[in-house]
């Protein structure tokens, strides 16, 4: 099987200076170039509104780059060592997806997207400390996150309202999810990640923005790769009779193939700060603007073999078997011991049941980083009506 998810239609070179002024990177050797390189800075999800930002307020660690940002990193990296990973959150992991697949049992069906959702929300908030949450967390995320990263802030009527409305779903994650956190961490500090920030100095609000930062790379992205698996999963018998007969590792291994073929997050931007030099070809000039086209490098020959395309399990990737789905260099997602496990824990559990899909996802994409976003797929339990409740309906 190959792709479920066709994204727009890009073509060109694995390197190469488009009409609009951004270099376009579509090759595998020249984008992990790219990624790890010293020269480069953040060059998309917000950043350009983030910089607007009066320079006092302290920026979350997505959008910051060089010693600061390799210093941070390292000070948090014991929070998502594969070790840890193991120890401490799959106990969690297996408790949070009990619970979701306790729904699922209840009303006979259920949309995935909601329960990869809670999932996710369970994990996440555990590792970062959002562990005093009001009820609702769920609501207030999906408020706040359907908006676009890159709408102008400040300096248009179109920005201020952008602002306003941000604003605001700020507000009600602070208050409701943050703060609580923050208020229990300064009386006791825990083993998370907010107990750091403290202990680093930061404020509640400069806390409240790497609480989002972590709450759309794990939580949402999560989400969306628990749809699309379960999708290849649930409509490919053969595929799903060779996850559920195999050890672990190699349930992991086809999860991270199945990511290589369809990364959540398509496009990544970076800005050069110098010249960056190409493998095989001429040099980006510093202060050009990359865009590096995941989903194509992913399916580079050159990197991943024959047929690129082709869900293949096992496939010998030097790189990596997610290719670069989690990205590369500086800015690599620390989280992706986290994600891959905690959808192995749910899909496992989730394809022992009998359980099928009833309807097939609606695929659209987020265009900040054409992304896809899956809605509608409908698992149900082949035992018939649910004993309990009335089940959701498709919209």
């Amino acid at each position: 099987m190959g792709r479920m998810v066709t994204r727009p239609d890009t073509g060109g070179c694995p390197v190469n200076l488009d009409a609009d002024g951004v270099w376009r990177i579509r090759g595998h050797a020249a984008a992990r170039a790219v990624l790890r390189s010293a020269d480069t800075a953040q060059g998309g999800l917000g950043v350009e509104t983030m910089r607007k930002m009066p320079s006092r307020i302290r920026r979350p660690v997505l959008y910051r780059d060089g010693p600061e940002h390799r210093e941070h990193r390292r000070q948090t990296a014991r929070f998502f060592t594969a070790r840890r990973v193991d120890e401490q959150y799959r106990d969690l992991m297996r408790d949070v997806a009990e619970a979701q697949l306790a729904v699922l049992r209840r009303d006979g069906r259920a949309h995935l997207a909601d329960l990869g959702f809670e999932l996710a929300i369970g994990v996440t908030s555990a590792v970062i400390g959002l562990t005093e949450s009001r009820p609702g967390i769920r609501g207030r995320l999906e408020r706040f996150f359907p908006e676009e990263f890159d709408s102008p802030g400040f300096t248009s009527l179109t920005g201020l309202k952008w602002v306003w409305r941000q604003a605001r779903n700020w507000s009600a994650i602070y208050f409701r999810d943050v703060r609580p956190a923050v208020r229990a961490r300064r009386r006791e500090r825990r083993d998370d990640l907010i107990s750091h920030l403290l202990d680093e100095g930061c404020s509640g609000a400069e806390i409240l923005g790497e609480c989002i930062t972590f709450a759309a790379a794990g939580m949402v992205t999560t989400r969306e790769f628990v749809n699309l698996a379960a999708w290849h999963l649930l409509t490919d018998e053969e595929l799903r009779r060779h996850y559920l007969a195999a050890a672990e590792p190699d349930r992991l291994e086809l999860l991270q193939e199945i990511l290589r073929l369809e990364p959540v997050i398509g496009r990544l931007r970076r800005r050069t700060t110098d010249s960056v030099d190409i493998p095989g070809d001429e040099a980006i000039p510093g202060g050009a603007l990359v865009e590096l086209v995941i989903d194509d490098a992913n399916a580079d020959p050159a990197e991943v073999g024959d047929e690129p395309l082709e869900l293949r399990p096992g496939r010998e990737i030097a790189s990596g078997a997610a290719g670069l789905s989690f990205g590369d260099g500086p800015h690599k997602c620390p989280g992706a011991h986290i994600a891959i496990l905690e959808a192995d824990v749910f899909l496992h559990r989730l394809l022992t049941s009998p359980v099928r899909m009833e309807s097939p996802p609606r695929v659209s994409f987020n265009d900040a980083i054409n992304g896809y976003e899956l809605r509608g797929l409908v698992v149900a339990l082949e035992s018939g009506s649910p004993p309990t409740g009335r089940g959701p309906t498709t919209s």
